[in-house]
């Protein structure tokens, strides 16, 4: 194999950044990235685009939230816009593989809003949903331009013929490629290969380098130019902020109850386990204080996982709570039993999946190696928007904590990266109190109850077993009118904060006590600047605390 061209793209440069109309792009990709807000390539997608449209092999390396999927969809929607100028026939001429169902959703999502001044032209089609073989066969009989799935699926319809690329393909893009192994595909990448021509494009994105991604690389790239985004894996500490806190398992619940019902964290969050049970745990506790959550982990079904980012995303919940399922695999801390439930390897939580606009990173179980705690970091601070981690440390976590340290030490060449976050739990014993019991009643019988009820409830929403129904009512029913579920039963008051239980330092941030005052014209434009100034200030855990300091 020839030797590959490196390139080192530098953070900082003293050049100015080209602008999307100076990469030589159709009027209608254009169009459609000013109407998605982008007002300028970023450092990797400035770089990778002037070669994937040369035709050249390409290993890009950027960290998540770099813009590494615009870096590979913009050109390949140009490189069909003119290649449909000379084509005669409608041919699939782009695979996309990706080790996730989520990754694949994303994706399409986003040649869809690319292509939506040249929907006519640009066709494409996600085929990584598990329905029937044959439901997808007449979509791809209709040949669409890019094809986007998981390797495996992409595989048995290879093996169907359904999918026939050997003398059409051009392009191969393969997105979080150092997750392609790590998910299981290695058997299948290779079957693949043998269903493609000998000659086409590939693309490698991948977040790190890893063994995994330098073994692909040997077998799908030739002569690459690899693209090394010279940046820290996580946004800078001053974009993205990092949070200790000293808690054993008996306090993390009633710490984590505490801060959301005193309005200490604010924005949206993903709150981070290291188990499936845990998350389901974690769930009906907070659910008793009336803090509503959604639950993503790999035994949901793909639909359900979806829905879940989507409503996460759209608003409809605030608070997120996933297992990091890569925890399970690390022997020297949990002995994984071999078990009956059955984990989709076509899911990934902490790593791709696109969370919109997170505010706060909780890690109530800490990672267990710096990879995941990169990973789960790497849900926020994307773009330009701030971020905070905040990360409970139990006492046997403690050695974890320092293999991350000293890791993003050397990184960012900055000795305290990691500030304490100041939390005095004898001041909150009312939420303390309270909390013990709560977690007392969520117990294993409640959370295996609570999964029962999640999978009734899917398998009274599955399109698939509509027309079952239809013609066995009696199962339907009986479905319906089964016997109720053991949950933990909900206390109303139990989702008030007594104003008693609230420490004085922190009644104003909690909006408890304040007087009613009459509305002032005059004075209104001033206060609500003020108000949102302040506002700004406390979103930021430790400035809210070191503010109700200050009160006292």
């Amino acid at each position: 194999m020839d030797s590959a061209v490196t390139e080192d793209v530098p953070d900082e440069q003293d050049e100015k950044i080209k602008q999307f109309h100076e990469l030589g792009l159709d009027d209608r990709i254009l169009k459609a990235l000013a109407k998605l807000g982008w007002p300028e390539p970023t450092l990797i997608q400035e770089k990778t685009i002037p070669l994937i449209l040369d035709g050249k092999d390409v290993l890009v390396r950027a960290r998540t939230g770099s813009g590494k999927t615009g870096a590979f969809a913009i050109p390949l929607i140009q490189k069909i816009l003119s290649n449909k100028q000379t084509q005669q026939y409608q041919q699939t001429t782009s695979l996309i593989l990706t080790p996730s169902k989520e990754l694949c959703k994303q994706i399409y999502n986003v040649f869809l809003s690319l292509t939506i001044k040249c929907s006519r032209e640009v066709k494409y089609l996600d085929i990584s949903p598990q329905v029937d073989l044959l439901a997808q066969k007449s979509l791809l009989a209709e040949n669409p331009d890019i094809v986007i799935a998981t390797p495996s699926r992409a595989l048995q319809h290879l093996k169907a013929k359904n999918l026939n690329v050997k003398k059409t393909l051009e392009t191969l893009i393969i997105d979080e490629a150092d997750l392609i192994f790590s998910f299981g595909y290695e058997e299948e990448v290779k079957t693949l290969l043998t269903y493609l021509p000998t000659i086409y494009q590939a693309i490698l994105a991948s977040a790190t380098l890893s063994e995994d991604v330098l073994s692909l690389k040997k077998l799908v790239l030739h002569n690459p130019a690899i693209l090394k985004l010279e940046e820290p894996s996580l946004a800078p500490p001053t974009q993205l902020s990092h949070y200790t806190l000293a808690a054993e398992e008996n306090d993390k619940a009633a710490i984590l109850y505490a801060l959301f019902k005193l309005h200490l964290i604010r924005g949206k969050c993903i709150i981070f386990v290291n188990t499936v049970d845990r998350c389901y745990k974690l769930k009906l506790f907070l659910e008793q204080f009336g803090i509503p959550t959604c639950v993503l982990n790999s035994e949901l079904p793909a639909s359900s996982r979806c829905r879940a980012v989507s409503q996460f995303n759209t608003g409809t919940y605030d608070i997120i709570i996933a297992s990091d399922e890569k925890a399970l695999e690390e022997p020297h801390v949990i002995k994984h039993k071999k078990g009956k439930r059955r984990k989709d390897k076509e899911s990934g939580v902490a790593r791709g999946i696109d969370f919109q606009f997170v505010s706060n990173v909780i890690n109530f179980d800490f990672p267990l190696d710096i990879n995941a705690y990169i990973h789960r970091a790497g849900r926020t601070a994307r773009g330009k928007n701030q971020g905070t981690v905040l990360s409970f440390v139990a006492i046997r976590e403690r050695f974890l904590l320092q293999d991350v340290e000293e890791s993003l030490k050397k990184e960012y060449a900055q000795e305290n990266l990691f500030k304490t976050y100041q939390f005095k739990l004898n001041e909150v014993e009312g939420f303390r109190y309270r909390a013990r019991d709560a977690w007392k009643a969520v117990t294993r019988i409640a959370v295996r109850e609570a999964r029962l009820k999640e999978i009734k409830q899917q398998v009274l929403n599955c399109d698939k077993l509509k027309s079952y129904f239809e013609d066995n009512p009696r199962d339907l029913q009986s479905l319906r009118q089964d016997k109720a579920l053991h949950t933990v039963k909900l206390q109303p008051h139990l989702q008030d904060v007594p104003e008693y239980i609230v420490p004085a330092s922190l009644k104003s941030l909690a909006g408890i006590g304040r007087r009613k005052r009459k509305f002032n014209r005059d004075v209104a434009s001033s206060s609500s600047a003020a108000k949102s100034k302040y506002q700004a200030r406390i979103s930021n855990p430790l400035i809210a605390m070191s503010l109700s300091k200050k009160k006292k």
